[in-house]
């Protein structure tokens, strides 16, 4: 009885190009020769027509440097074909720390005075206040419980989804990105409610409210729980 060969590509045309499903279960070279194959069938191999972009899904195997490189190759010598991703589920432990540290939430506790800078990756969560002269820092979103008097800068690696909410809101200048409101010319809301800063669709800078945020960044939530 003839054993049928297992298929490690699966190619799967789009309305954006083409998917290539790579196999996660067998040699990285056995998985190129079958590429190989199934990319020198004629319907690829074309001198004229559009070019077509290749979007590769390599499920739970961890591709390096090297083999990213042979797999483009493998696909570019086709003459209409361009690898426009190459997606893998799994990533290196330095690149997961990395991703922890930018996305964690820095707790602090403390008053940042005049001449002070607080910076830190990630999200700030400063329990205290931000004197006029006294700075703070993030490469994510800034939460002040207590009052910012002083220059904010959340967002600082260009994100511009980043927001500044304090519960006091008198800054001295806030930034977001690259965009940067200079001393805001802005009352508090009457209350003890807090408020934050954000970035519109026109990348101006407006203040909210607090509660204006569920519905302007659904995606601060990372809390996938719920009642």
């Amino acid at each position: 009885m003839k054993v049928q060969k297992q298929q490690y590509v699966t190619i799967k045309g789009t309305k954006d190009g083409l998917t290539l499903h790579l196999d996660d279960s067998c040699s990285f070279d056995q998985l190129l020769q079958e590429l190989e194959e199934m990319l020198s069938l004629k319907q690829y191999v074309q001198q004229t027509g559009p070019v077509i972009g290749v979007n590769v899904k390599v499920g739970n195997r961890l591709i390096n440097a090297n083999q990213r490189e042979k797999l483009e190759t493998v696909i570019k010598q086709k003459r209409n074909l361009l690898v426009e991703s190459i997606e893998s589920n799994v990533i290196t432990k330095d690149e997961a720390l990395r991703l922890k540290k930018e996305t964690e939430i820095v707790p602090v506790t403390k008053i940042v005075r005049s001449g002070q800078i607080l910076k830190v990756k990630g999200d700030l969560l400063l329990i205290g206040d931000v004197n006029p002269g006294g700075e703070v820092n993030a490469s994510g979103n800034i939460f002040v419980l207590g009052a910012l008097k002083g220059i904010a800068h959340a967002g600082n690696d260009g994100n511009n989804q980043a927001v500044i909410a304090a519960s006091l809101m008198k800054p001295s200048q806030l930034r977001i990105g690259e965009i940067i409101n200079r001393a805001p010319d802005h009352t508090p809301h009457e209350g003890s409610e807090m408020e934050c800063a954000y970035l519109n669709e026109d990348e101006e800078m407006v203040i909210e409210r607090l509660q204006q945020l569920t519905h302007l960044r659904p995606n601060l939530t990372r809390f996938e729980g719920g009642i």
